[in-house]
């Protein structure tokens, strides 16, 4: 059966390779500032942590780390309701700065853990998130169930990490090592699911413009949240401590 024509809004029919092509190019620029964003915040961790002076300002005064990490959820929380009011230079700016702070909270990670374990889980996360990313960008089937299994598990996690704040022993390592198996199921469904989503955001007309950019840079950081979070929750299970 002959795939449909599409047309845009300004009268141009598009083919389906037309189509496919322009996707394409859109996930290209998602996964080129997602990328980007893990850099940032890789190399931000890096350099924090081989200056202990830094370390001990930022993990020791509760009120300096505690402000951090408000500032990275309020960064997640402009960029996901205010995309609209955003110019695409303002919401770039506000990625970056975004995966700049998480890198100042995350420079932990490389004093906790041996830099080779750190290398090696890096490296399974990335492969194992390209082909779930993959899947969810060629399947053709719904993966909204997947996703409505993964928040009720994402929420769970949630709740359970604030309750371990107030009474830090009920993560103890039965514990942890479910919390972390919860967590790669999680992140790993939500992968694939935020794949088909940001695929599907892509608007024929768009490429080029102030629009499609931030488009492209609302795709990046969710993948950018689930590539992390897949991260950290293999880092709990596989990661070696110093």
């Amino acid at each position: 059966m002959e795939q449909p024509y599409l047309s845009t809004p300004s009268g141009q029919v598009l083919a389906p390779a037309d189509m496919a092509a322009e996707n394409a190019r859109f996930m290209s620029r998602v996964y080129g500032w997602m990328m980007a964003g893990l850099c940032v915040t890789g190399l931000v961790a890096w350099n924090v942590a081989g200056n202990p002076e830094l370390v001990a300002t930022i993990f020791d005064n509760r009120i300096l780390f505690w402000g951090l990490l408000i500032a990275q959820l309020g960064a997640v929380f402009v960029l996901s309701g205010m995309m609209n009011k955003l110019s695409g230079v303002a919401a770039g700016a506000i990625y970056f700065a975004y995966a700049a702070l998480t890198g100042l909270t995350f420079s932990s990670i490389f004093l906790r853990y041996t830099d080779a374990s750190v290398a090696g889980v890096f490296g399974v996360t990335a492969f194992g998130f390209a082909g779930l990313s993959a899947f969810g960008y060629a399947t053709k089937r719904d993966l909204g169930p997947v996703a409505s299994f993964c928040m009720m598990g994402l929420f769970g996690m949630v709740g359970f990490a604030v309750l371990s704040m107030f009474f830090p022993s009920v993560m103890g390592e039965g514990a942890s090592f479910i919390y972390a198996i919860v967590g790669i199921i999680v992140f790993a469904g939500l992968t694939a699911y935020d794949t088909q989503k940001i695929k599907a955001m892509n608007a024929f007309g768009d490429e080029g413009t102030d629009l499609g950019r931030k488009k492209a840079i609302y795709g990046a950081l969710r993948l950018y949240l689930d590539f992390i979070n897949l991260f950290l929750s293999l880092l709990r299970l596989f990661g070696r401590r110093r």
